[in-house]
């Protein structure tokens, strides 16, 4: 099969129609206009085949988009026709369309949202070798994208496919002309790209295809240099572009003419800043594209986004995985908008007249300190708060300390201190990632916990002078971390109050019940096991021995243990709410259920074994024994929930065909 030159190759750019409701941005702009440095990605597509040597391309588009398609800059090389499409027809219809006045040229389909299209010289020797009718190009696999080994939407068609398409209607390549070519009889082969022609449809695409665009390190356009400097590896900064020296840029990064990103702002790449876009004080930037004149006001969170032309992100945001489109804003808003870029403007003129004196006074200072002036204050302010609070509470701590040597009921709590650390260093890559905004809340949270302590002083309620140590550690939280970090670890908090004794009035109440709860069950299962009882008040008779359940032996001290057990448990599982919830209700009964236990064996015992050392062996030791039994309980607990709420794996189906000899 004889294939023609260049010149007789016909390109036909699909630019389809917009992504109504899925994505906000396709919704408003084709996502074949979207932009790649500085060009849409269609007029990028055309400069390649206008490179390439082609000749004849012709855009097809439905009507709405007319205005947009026909406003991109046409290569004058080229040979271009637009085809308005009021109509859906189909990719073929398409295809029948824009070869009608061609019936003997090799047919180039190429989507108009492709980022890096491939040489021409790639697929007309792919379709050589396939000696097909039809060549279906695909992505290379073994990339991360989940593009990757699927359809381009790219094809490479013969002109007598045109014969199979019907004259009208809607028809479209893979739904109706490679299934009526395979009827035929025809030859439709598949090829693999030699890399990914970065199609996409939707925000995410796009992000995937910047991030293989920029990679090898872009070919950029002119007025796109490397202006004051490129900084990091990686990282393009135009000549007109003003980057504060206080920020952080990580390659890949662009960023075009007249783009502004203001001190302490952090730009994670792969991004791409458009002409006369705005990176707010203190703003974090990653993994995100802003178009022309989009603004990121101070204190903000880019994450995997994409940005309109001329939206505006306020203050503070937090933004993941979204499109932000452009919505039209009042005169009010525009004249703030454009004050607040005017401001940006005269604060770089002076910060350049300041800039030397600034430096003379900084060279002074210690290597460390001139690195990250923000961040050691930061720390600084920090612990000089933490070492305050520390020092006002140090004689409320060591009350606690000697509390928890001399109290058996409340010596787990020695524990909470040192698993709260252990659960802050598992989870610090979670916490890592929240944003630290101090909140003025803290000191009003603050001030309540020393009114409870105030409280407790006065009446002389240590246990309100307790609880207010853990109000005030939640309160600094509040304070120095902010809202975002203070609700992630908010658990961890309420998990500080069980190294907390109970008030004296509430343990002894309660005591009181235990210990006549701990005598009843220890009679009740003396009795299931054949054993003669008579009971007289805590006081077990069984044959000539006689056994005292004590107050000490109610069983408070295995509760408190145990739940401090269950919360460490519910704090490291990853489980729902309502199974972490069970399992802590649950600690309860394990440990009343652990106490009878106690009791049972230490009485059927000391029948037969008496003396001190045989009172202090089962006294001392045999809570310690049941902390084995609590834990398998806990266990038990936990891989009964697995059985009853884990969803079963989905069986592999089989399709067993017969196949027609």
């Amino acid at each position: 099969m004889q294939y023609p030159p260049k010149s007789g190759v016909k390109a036909i750019i699909l630019v389809g129609s917009r992504d109504f409701g899925r994505c906000p941005l396709a919704s408003r702009v084709p996502a074949a206009l979207w932009p790649v440095s500085e060009k849409p990605v269609l007029e990028r597509l055309l400069s390649h085949l206008a490179d390439e040597g082609i000749e004849k391309v012709a855009i097809c588009f439905s009507g709405e988009d007319a205005p947009l398609v026909e406003s991109i800059r046409v290569d004058g090389r080229l040979e271009l026709t637009f085809l308005d499409e009021p109509l859906p027809v189909g990719t073929a219809g398409s295809l029948r369309s824009a070869a009608n006045d061609r019936t003997d040229a090799l047919l180039l389909v190429f989507p108009g949202n492709i980022v890096c299209p491939p040489s021409i010289e790639v697929l007309i020797e792919a379709h050589r070798e396939g000696c097909s009718d039809v060549t279906v190009m695909l992505n290379p696999g073994g990339s991360d994208d989940s593009s990757a080994g699927q359809a381009s939407g790219i094809y490479v068609c013969s002109p007598s496919v045109l014969e199979h398409i019907p004259d009208a209607g809607y028809f479209d390549i893979k739904e109706g002309l490679i299934p009526e070519l395979l009827q035929a009889g025809k030859r439709v082969h598949a090829a693999r790209l030699p890399q990914h022609a970065g199609n996409f449809r939707d925000r995410q695409g796009y992000l995937h295809a910047i991030a293989d665009h920029l990679e090898p390190g872009p070919v950029l356009d002119a007025d796109l240099g490397s202006g004051e400097g490129t900084g990091p590896p990686g990282v393009r900064i135009a000549a007109s572009a003003r980057v504060d020296p206080g920020a952080r840029l990580c390659g890949p990064v662009v960023v075009m003419d007249g783009a502004r990103v203001s001190s302490g702002a952090v730009v994670l790449g792969p991004a791409v800043l458009g002409r006369n876009a705005t990176v707010g004080k203190d703003s974090v930037v990653i993994n995100s594209v802003l178009w022309d004149a989009a603004c990121v006001d101070s204190d903000c969170e880019i994450r995997r986004c994409v940005i309109d032309r001329d939206a505006v992100v306020r203050s503070g945001a937090v933004v993941e995985d979204k499109s932000i489109p452009f919505k039209s804003a009042g005169i009010l808003e525009h004249l703030a908008h454009r004050t607040r870029a005017i401001s940006i403007n005269s604060g770089l003129r002076l910060r350049r007249e300041v800039q030397p004196l600034l430096n003379g006074i900084s060279k002074e200072l210690p290597s460390w300190i001139r690195s990250d002036r923000k961040t050691v204050l930061s720390y600084l302010a920090s612990s000089l708060v933490i070492t305050a609070f520390i020092w006002s509470y140090w004689p409320g701590l060591t009350e606690l300390w000697s509390l928890w040597m001399r109290s058996d009921e409340y010596s787990s709590g020695l524990l909470v201190p040192l698993l709260s650390v252990y659960v802050l260093w598992s989870r610090r890559h979670a916490l890592a990632q929240c944003r630290i905004r101090p909140s003025v809340w803290g000191l009003l949270a603050f001030a309540g916990a020393q009114a409870v302590r105030l409280f407790g002083l006065f009446f002389m309620y240590s246990s309100a002078e307790r609880a207010s140590i853990v109000l005030g550690i939640a309160a600094l939280v509040l304070l120095l971390f902010g809202w975002q970090f203070f609700r992630k670890v908010f658990p961890l908090l309420l998990f500080l109050c069980l190294m907390l004794p109970w008030p004296n009035l509430i343990q002894y109440h309660v005591g009181l019940h235990l210990q006549r709860w701990a005598t009843s069950s220890a009679v009740f299962c003396l009795e299931m096991v054949g054993c003669g009882i008579v009971q007289e008040g805590n006081i077990i008779h069984i044959g000539d021995a006689s056994v005292e359940v004590a107050y000490a032996c109610n069983g408070l001290r295995m509760i408190t243990a145990f739940i401090v057990i269950s919360g460490f448990v519910v704090l490291l599982v990853e489980r729902a709410r309502w199974e972490k919830l069970i399992i802590l209700i649950s600690s309860l009964p394990i440990a009343l259920f652990c106490n009878t236990v106690r009791l049972t064996v230490t009485a059927m015992a000391l029948t037969r074994l008496s003396g001190q050392f045989w009172d202090d062996v089962f006294h001392d030791f045999g809570g310690y024994a049941m902390m084995p039994l609590a834990l398998a309980a806990v266990v038990g607990e936990l891989w009964l929930l697995t059985k009853l709420t884990a969803v079963p794996d989905a069986e592999e189906q089989i399709v067993i065909a017969r196949q027609n000899g």
